[in-house]
């Protein structure tokens, strides 16, 4: 028997358990205080009443992976370094960027590749299985959803995983690209520096000159990674898509993002058009906090680990 929402307790302290994130991958995970056992009960409330839960995911629940971050305070990459991302006018343009770009992601792709979905990742997966939640959206590019075998998904920012031709339109797997890049430069060595969020690390212009990129295979156009870089957009046909899975939702959880791009935050001021309630997961401010009835700080593993989708 369904037990009324107000009934279910979870703890009558804060959280205090052991970590979700393995050793050895915490270091991109920002620090924060233990979640409070109140506002766990009434996430806890949240995810009961919802019949039809739509989930916007974002860089924050990666990072309990090993993958950094943007913008979190002090472990992101904008706190760690000068670097910023690739830009889509800039790798369009330049044949350089693009070679400086794809020898970084060349030799960052076998870890990146190599990442694994942690406890966060699955209970989503748990929660689609259970027909509790009915769309997930991800700002991730890393497959992460996928890998933990997530069905009801959008990758609202691509995969990194793909590779698209800006010539000819056609997708082709990211492993293969590394075979034929392997091909073109059997005695291409360099020492790599730290790993950035989209999966490439950092290497220096000298380093990158004689590195060689192929081109498309059937038209001989220019390869780009299947993700949405900063400056472009997402395509029309992508956000209604998003839009109609809003509107069938009843609720809406955002998990780790701090919703600072506008392409997911859209959603967010839509489910506030209409009317629908909003909680945030999320370590540090994020730019819906003022639409949510329900803040919570903390490790999204950790927490969600002790939500049931009842």
């Amino acid at each position: 028997m369904r037990l009324p929402w107000w009934t279910l307790t979870l703890h009558s302290a804060p959280l205090r358990r052991a970590s979700t994130v393995p050793a050895g991958m915490s270091n991109f995970v920002p620090t924060c205080s233990t979640t409070d056992a109140q506002l766990l009960n009434q996430l806890q409330h949240f995810v009961s009443r919802a019949r039809r839960l739509f989930v916007i995911s974002g860089a924050g629940l990666s990072t309990e992976s090993g993958i950094p971050d943007y913008r979190s305070e002090g472990v992101g990459l904008y706190a760690r370094t000068d670097r910023r991302p690739m830009q889509h006018a800039e790798f369009v343009r330049s044949a350089k960027s693009r070679q400086r770009y794809w020898a970084r992601n060349f030799v960052g792709w076998p870890q990146f590749s190599s990442h694994q979905p942690n406890t966060a990742h699955k209970v989503l997966q748990r929660w689609e299985e259970k027909e509790k939640l009915h769309w997930l959206v991800t700002q991730n590019v890393d497959a992460l959803h996928s890998k933990a075998g997530q069905k009801r998904l959008t990758e609202l920012h691509g995969c990194a995983h793909r590779v698209l031709c800006l010539g000819c339109g056609a997708i082709s797997a990211r492993e293969e690209l590394q075979k034929r890049f392997i091909s073109l430069n059997p005695d291409w060595r360099v020492q790599a520096g730290a790993v950035a969020p989209d999966g490439d690390v950092f290497l220096e212009d000298e380093q990158v000159l004689h590195f060689r990129v192929p081109s498309c295979d059937d038209c001989g156009g220019i390869l780009k990674p299947e993700v949405t870089f900063f400056g472009d957009t997402v395509g029309k046909g992508t956000v209604q898509f998003v839009h109609d899975r809003l509107a069938e939702s009843d609720a809406v959880l955002v998990v780790g993002s701090s919703l600072q791009v506008y392409s997911g935050y859209r959603f967010l001021l839509a489910a506030s058009d209409r009317k629908m309630p909003v909680a945030i997961l999320n370590i540090g401010p994020t730019r819906a906090d003022h639409l949510a009835e329900l803040k919570v700080s903390g490790r999204c593993g950790e927490v969600l680990s002790v939500i049931h989708p009842l």
